[in-house]
């Protein structure tokens, strides 16, 4: 059966209490409604013809024959199970019709016009039993607080570099961030993120990654102070819309701090002063196509070689949970556990390969 779609109004009771939405599994309503439609009325015109064909075996109140118009009203009041009496089969091979065609039709026919309701019935009890599920086997999740722009392009980066989507719980009280969620198949908790209930219903106490990209950065702050109480060992990206905001920012907990006004002013700017080195920046910044930046681990091959000798264009080398760019001493050479940020090719071609995707053994410091 079809999942219902949750209505504004089921929205807005959703954001008080921060219930927890999955991604519904739908049909069109209208689709669902014809199908339904076309049903009951194939039963009712297969039945029709099939009395009106033995309308011998039929006898009304007086006696006599029946009718077209007969055989349709005997259909109704049948099917229905209203069944005056008025008329009736008399032989045999009616009687046996009515027994094994028109008894079993007349009950698909009571199914088909109760099964809405029992549908609407059962929703509620099914959806909890999906909740129950879903936060049985929800951890070391990622959640994304608000899924505007910004929101919608984490999950897309997420998702296009192997991310589980159903490893992503989207916070977002309005119900068009709901709609768009659900339409991109991810679960959803309506509600303001600033309280705690609404982020203990999203599980961040268990997550491993919290993303939060509303558009105000005081929202930003509390929901960041919170998400850090909630689970001190989560890392958390926040976006700040304004520069002076990005210390406070740091202040309240978030590991990561993307000040979007600024980046896209200093795109623009490079687009203005080179239109080339803004087209290249783009790119990079483009999932799938061109170049991208990325992160992958340092090979057994590599070991002991200097960051630039390297087929990959490596920019900076992380050692010991602290960033190096690639021309710094301490970097000099590569050692064991260390990982490297690099430029490479979205995609693999056969004159560029991509060093640590072809089984290649990797220099881990546990070795």
């Amino acid at each position: 059966m079809s999942e219902p779609d949750l209505t504004p109004a089921a929205a807005v009771d959703g954001h008080r209490r921060g219930r927890v939405a999955l991604p519904e599994r739908t049909r069109s309503p209208w689709w669902e409604l014809g199908r339904r439609v076309l049903a009951a009325v194939g039963i009712l015109v297969g039945t029709v013809l099939l009395v009106y064909f033995d309308r011998e075996g039929y006898r009304d109140a007086n006696g006599d024959g029946i009718s077209l118009i007969d055989a349709i009203y005997y259909t109704t009041v049948t099917l229905s199970t209203t069944g005056y009496g008025d008329i009736a089969p008399m032989t045999d091979s009616a009687r046996l019709i009515n027994a094994f065609i028109i008894t079993p039709a007349r009950i698909a026919f009571l199914v088909l016009l109760i099964g809405t309701t029992l549908e609407v019935l059962a929703t509620r009890g099914r959806e909890l039993i999906r909740i129950a599920r879903w936060r049985k086997h929800m951890g070391h999740h990622v959640v994304i607080v608000g899924y505007g722009t910004k929101g919608r392009s984490a999950v897309d980066t997420l998702v296009n570099n192997g991310l589980d989507k159903e490893s992503i719980v989207v916070v977002d009280p309005t119900p068009l961030a709901l709609e768009d969620a659900h339409a991109d198949g991810l679960a959803v908790v309506s509600g303001d993120a600033t309280r705690r209930e609404v982020l203990r219903r999203a599980g961040v106490a268990n997550a491993d990654q919290v993303i939060i990209t509303t558009n105000r950065d005081d929202t930003n702050v509390l929901t960041t102070l919170t998400t850090r109480q909630l689970n001190p060992d989560a890392w958390i990206v926040a976006a700040v819309r304004e520069q002076e905001n990005a210390p406070l920012m740091k202040q309240s907990g978030a590991d990561s701090v993307i000040t979007s006004s600024d980046a896209v002013g200093r795109l623009l700017g490079l687009s203005s002063l080179s239109p080339t080195l803004g087209s290249v920046m783009e790119d990079l910044l483009t999932y799938g196509e061109g170049l991208e930046v990325a992160e992958r681990d340092l090979l057994v091959s590599e070991v002991g070689k200097q960051p630039q000798t390297l087929p990959d264009q490596v920019i900076a080398v992380v050692r010991d949970e602290k960033v190096f760019r690639y021309f710094d001493p301490v970097v000099t050479q590569l050692a064991r556990g260390d990982r490297l940020i690099v430029v490479r090719p979205a995609k693999e071609l056969p004159w560029a390969p991509r060093p640590g995707t072809h089984d290649e053994d990797l220099a881990s410091g546990d070795d």
